[in-house]
């Protein structure tokens, strides 16, 4: 055990160590009297006096000591009962501390180092127990994590670990700290602080890394930027946790199309380091066995299974579901088989010295299980389970009946197409029809030794079968049983049947879709140029439309249903698409068919590791990756004939993906002479073009009619290729690529994908919004970040926050990510350069709806940064105009509700509306002042408040003050002359109050304090409402004035900051409600109020100052979670 470093004068005191290892910083030491010396004299002593003073408790045999350089101090920093256990603990220093420590200058740094290190294990050992078994450690930690990060008391922490982070050459020894939605460490040695706080969806890369320098270490990628964390006493386990912190950050936020409302995780405030493991191990349960979503593993036994065909135990686990019982053997003979519950009717305990349990099936079939632990326990549960589930209501149909399936329309067809357009003849001699009755016979041998259906043993031999072709007639059956789709089926019986009736009549962009591609499907097959196969195929497509909107119907989707109708009935047909829509390729049929993306990143890595002399030749990967996307998409059958096709799909729905990926490989290794004599793509285009269209499948029983041979399969001149030999060669030079790994690949290339996707929207964005605004590339590049963390921020810590919906990656770029009011409101108010203070959210509102042209609710990118271009950049006119007309933006009563239509992203697009619109801007020309209107009595009241806050806090304030009150006390007489020529006007009767002509004069030259109140605002708040701004906004009550009092200039105040009252303030007993300019109100023109303000040096000098971008940047970056809390 690791123990903590304590100091030791002398490492041979007394002789009673003996020295067994060392290096330059280490020594492993064993005490005399054990071992191979206790036999000696002092072996003798060294044990007797152990015995004696009864010491063993407090000194181990086996100890570790850390050797500060150039000093004679030891410390001791580790013991053990053996040598095995000692040696554990020798290799981990040797593997993680030793290679680091030579970056050290200094012994005492490395002592410190040391220290440090071992002193964040002893506590990590600590915490391997979990909060559950000891909530007070876990709780500190929690409270040590809120105080060092600052982040908002509901993210919530799920684990931490002591690791090292490398920051160059030079380790930082610190924890880490993994929560929900960040990814955080700090590390404080020798008065060096580092503090780290990543967002897991803006990682792009996490993965395991080993180097000269570390042993072995986590890789991650942020922003461009490699962060690396090492020296990890479980590694393997935090890397895996972190995995799935990122993987669920990138599904809820990037990938909503596959994140479902009842996702076991959907809650982040619940997500827990068991959570998540929980929640890894039914995944990967699921998968493995080809399981439906419904189904978690629920007890784990490991056992012996007796193979009858085998004549042998094999060892393997036992996993049961709430459904299901499932074993896999451990021992390399690949077998494993899946036993619905309710096929079970009695379990039975023979011999209870081997702990053995008998399943019984229905059909005289039993199972044995021996050396099962507990084996009582796993007995109980499945009995316990066989009583509460009843019989199927729905199974699977013996492929010899025929008529309509349980639960099913008369409407739907129960014959695979392959069936009606081509029948078995029995009494065809044919050699190909004599070829495929052997398979069916090899087939049937294999039924009847490893049974048939879901009880089926699935084994090397299966795979064999499969790779050398399936019977036509059993195909359909194979690929439910492979797939999974049967277990989907079995157990939402009517299922199908509800969904047709659901969707019936029904009409929306996937129907539109779908009609568009029906005749697109495999049109020379004489089953599609009918209308039965386009009937089953249109009803197949709609339904699967209806029950997962989120996909709807993507291309592609199309040519594998049209394949699977071929074989299967249309209800397996059905199930088959949801299974490979939803398992076996998650994420390929949506908008940005991520999933293929995912597989083309895997298949160029398995090209690097497979085929080194291609990517010599071959610099840039990404053509293959271009190239091999239909055969990933239409699984190889929109390059292949039908006839060969169906052969990659047999071994695909067996193996999954890697059954692709094993095939994509062997067709660029067959090509490989002739693709390194290739001099560009389009060349490697052609090579491979010509290879698919030598591909036969000579076994084939199928008629000309069907069959899709290309022009050049009769020229003989082209050596054919034969479907059967490629995907054998696949299996044998690529056999060994495991599943697991293939997994691992897509998980770590996932985070890569999505964030090259998300950088591809940013580029696009930017370069658009460059043009209008004078931001730099790197300004704006940062200030895209903020408006893009602004969007999550308020998703990080809701369950289905309105925000998720906001983000729509079927949208323009401009348009996928967008704020609404309450996060335009935060973003706005951390970046304006003015501290507006008590007008800071109603100058926000403001600002939202100007900014929000087309009234949705919603503000883009362009639409939030030109506004702030204008803050930020623009002359003293641009940023006063700006000011104007927020002031004069009604209050809405609908702030805040979000206009746009849910389904806006999947909507027609209006071509001729899109062209209007950029004709327009085309067209637009800068705004003329003169066309803006006036402004009326409250908003210029709210506007010379917003000035005074703006001001407040400026060195200038005091000038600045004084130069508004003298610009509103000269505006309002020249409004006063107005009137009085427009009185004495023979055209129009006098309508202004009593209280007009007795508005005394004050001095121009004599300055008037913020708290001042001119005479015409005292004679018009008599019958005026209130100011848009709130009264709590403004300034201190003293100021308020009554609706019936009269007030003069006052003097100046002593001091301008003593006071944050605008002038003019509105009563407070009227309700805020926009106020339209009647006969007696006044009002001003932008022209007037600028020609005013521009006579004012202090103002013009005031919005004239350069802004320091930068600055506010970085400060809005450090502040905009902290406004989350």
């Amino acid at each position: 055990m690791w123990l903590k470093p304590e100091e030791v004068l002398l490492k041979n005191a007394l002789k009673l160590w003996v020295t067994e290892k060392s290096n330059d910083y280490f020594v492993l030491q064993r005490r005399r009297g054990y071992g191979e010396d206790s036999g000696g004299l002092t072996g003798l002593l060294v044990g007797t006096l152990d015995t004696v003073l009864d010491s063993t408790a407090k000194v181990a045999p086996f100890r570790i000591l850390h050797q500060t350089p150039d000093s004679q101090v030891y410390w001791t920093i580790a013991c053990g009962a053996s040598l095995e256990e000692i040696s554990q603990h020798w290799d981990w220093l040797q593997q993680n501390i030793v290679r680091t420590l030579s970056v050290f200058d200094s012994g005492e740094d490395i002592t410190s180092f040391v220290q440090g290190k071992i002193r964040g294990l002893i506590a990590e050992e600590g915490t391997s127990a979990g909060d559950e078994e000891d909530p007070e450690r876990f709780r500190e930690a929690v409270l040590r994590f809120e105080r060092l990060f600052g982040l908002p008391q509901r993210e919530k922490l799920v684990t931490y670990f002591s690791c090292s982070y490398w920051r160059g050459r030079v380790p930082n020894q610190g924890w880490i700290y993994l929560s929900t939605n960040f990814l955080c460490f700090y590390s404080y040695m020798l008065g060096n602080e580092v503090k780290l706080v990543y967002p897991w969806d803006e990682v792009s890369r996490l993965e395991r890394t080993s180097s000269v320098l570390l042993a072995e270490s986590i890789r991650v990628r942020v922003r461009g930027e490699d962060h690396f964390f090492s020296m990890l006493l479980r590694l393997q386990q935090t890397y895996l946790i972190m995995q799935q912190l990122a993987d669920y950050a990138i599904v809820r936020f990037f990938d909503k199309e596959t994140f479902h409302a009842e996702h076991p995780l959907a809650n982040p405030l619940h997500i827990t380091q068991r959570a998540l493991e929980i929640h890894a191990r039914n995944q990967s349960f699921r998968s493995f066995f080809r399981l439906p979503q419904e189904e978690n593993l629920c007890e784990v036994y490991e056992s012996f299974l007796w193979v009858p065909f085998s004549h042998v135990n094999t060892l393997g686990k036992i996993c049961v579901s709430e459904n299901y019982l499932c074993f896999a053997s451990q021992d390399g003979s690949q077998c494993h088989l899946i036993i619905p519950l309710w096929e079970v009717f009695s379990v039975e305990l023979p011999d209870r010295s081997s702990r053995a349990l008998t399943v019984c099936l229905r059909g005289k079939r039993a199972l044995r299980f021996s050396e099962v632990r507990d084996f009582e326990r796993l007995a109980a549960t499945i009995r316990r389970k066989c009583g509460t589930l009843g019989s199927p209501q729905h199974c699977i149909t013996n492929p010899d009946e025929e008529g309509v399936m349980v639960g099913q329309s008369q409407a739907v067809s129960t014959e695979a197409l392959m069936n009606v357009f081509h029948p078995h003849d029995a009494e065809n001699l044919d050699p190909k029809m004599l070829k495929e009755r052997m398979k069916e016979q090899s087939w049937q041998i294999h039924f009847a030794e490893y049974g048939r259906g879901t009880g089926m043993f699935c084994t090397k031999k299966t795979r064999d079968l499969i790779v050398r072709g399936v019977p036509e007639t059993l195909r359909g059956e194979l690929w439910m049983l492979f797939s999974g789709a049967v277990h989907d089926m079995i157990s939402h019986p009517g299922y199908y049947g509800r969904l047709l009736e659901d969707c019936m009549g029904s009409s929306s962009l996937a129907c539109d879709e779908i009609e568009r591609d029906l005749h697109r499907s495999l049109p020379e097959h004489p089953a599609f140029q009918s209308d039965t196969g386009i009937s089953a195929l249109r009803r197949v497509l709609t339904a699967y439309a209806h029950r997962n909107p989120k996909i709807g119907y993507c291309q592609a989707m199309n040519i594998l249903t049209s394949v699977l109708l071929l074989y299967a009935k249309e209800e397996e047909a059905f199930w088959l698409l949801v299974a490979v829509c939803e398992r076996m390729l998650p994420d390929y049929f949506n908008r940005r068919i991520i999933g293929a993306l995912v597989d083309q990143a895997v298949f160029e890595e398995l090209i690097r590791e497979h085929l080194t002399q291609l990517t010599e030749h071959m610099t840039d990967l990404s053509f293959f990756s271009s190239v091999s996307l239909s055969w990933f998409l239409t699984l190889f059958i929109s390059v292949l004939p039908i006839e060969s096709a169906v052969n990659v799909v047999d071994c695909f729905f067996y193996d999954g993906i890697k059954a692709i990926l094993q095939l994509g490989l062997a067709v660029l290794d067959y090509n490989m002479d002739n693709l390194l004599c290739c001099n560009d793509d389009a060349e490697a285009v052609t090579v491979l073009n010509r290879f698919f269209d030598s591909v036969t499948n000579k076994d084939s029983p199928l008629p000309a009619t069907v069959q899709q041979a290309s022009a050049t399969a009769n020229d003989k001149s082209i050596q054919k290729v034969d479907i059967s030999d490629l995907i054998k060669e696949a299996y044998e030079k690529y056999g060994d690529i495991r599943t697991e790994e293939v997994e691992n690949m897509r998980k770590r290339n996932k985070l890569y994908v999505i964030q090259t996707l998300e950088d591809t929207t940013k580029q696009n964005v930017l370069r658009v919004v460059a043009q209008d605004v004078k931001f730099s590339a790197s300004q704006l590049d940062e200030l895209y970040l903020l408006f893009k963390r602004q969007h999550f921020v308020c998703c990080y810590w809701s369950v289905c926050s309105p925000a998720l919906q906001n983000h729509d990656p079927s949208l323009p770029y401009l348009d996928q990510y967008q704020l609404d009011q309450s996060q335009f409101s935060s973003l706005f108010n951390l970046l304006q350069p003015w501290t507006t203070h008590t007008h800071s959210r109603s100058l926000a509102r403001s600002a939202f709806h100007l900014l929000d042209e087309n009234g949705d609710g919603l503000v883009n990118f362009k639409e939030f940064i030109c506004g702030l271009d204008i803050l930020y950049n623009r002359s003293f006119t641009e940023k006063l105009k700006l000011l104007f007309k927020l002031h004069l933006q009604p209050d809405s009563a609908e702030d805040g509700v979000i206009r746009k239509c849910p389904e806006r992203g999947r909507a027609k697009v209006d071509l001729q509306e899109y062209l209007k619109q950029w004709q327009e801007d085309l067209q637009r020309r800068e705004e003329n002042i003169k066309d803006l209107p006036r402004i009326n009595q409250v908003q210029f009241i709210s506007l010379t408040k917003t000035l005074y806050s703006v001001f407040h806090g400026d060195e200038e304030e005091e000038s600045l003050y004084r130069a508004v009150a003298r610009v509103t006390s000269l505006l309002l007489r020249m409004e006063e002359v107005g009137r009085k020529l427009q009185d004495s006007s023979p055209q129009k009767t006098p309508q202004t109050t009593p209280t007009s002509t007795s508005q005394p004069e004050s001095s121009p030259t004599k300055p008037t304090s913020p708290e001042s109140e001119t005479p015409a605002e005292s004679r018009s708040t008599h019958d005026q409402p209130e100011s848009p701004v709130s009264q709590h906004e403004t300034a201190p009550s003293h100021s308020d004035i009554t609706p019936n009092s009269t007030s003069h200039p006052s003097t100046p105040t002593s001091s301008p900051t003593e006071t944050s009252s605008p002038v003019l303030d509105t009563p407070t007993d009227t309700p805020s409600s926009p106020c339209t300019v009647r006969d007696g109100d006044w009002s001003f023109s932008f022209e007037q109020i600028l020609a005013s303000l521009l006579n004012e040096p202090s103002v013009v000098r005031f919005f004239e100052r350069v802004v320091n971008t930068d600055t506010l940047i970085t400060r809005a970056r450090k502040n905009q979670l902290k406004d989350a809390h």
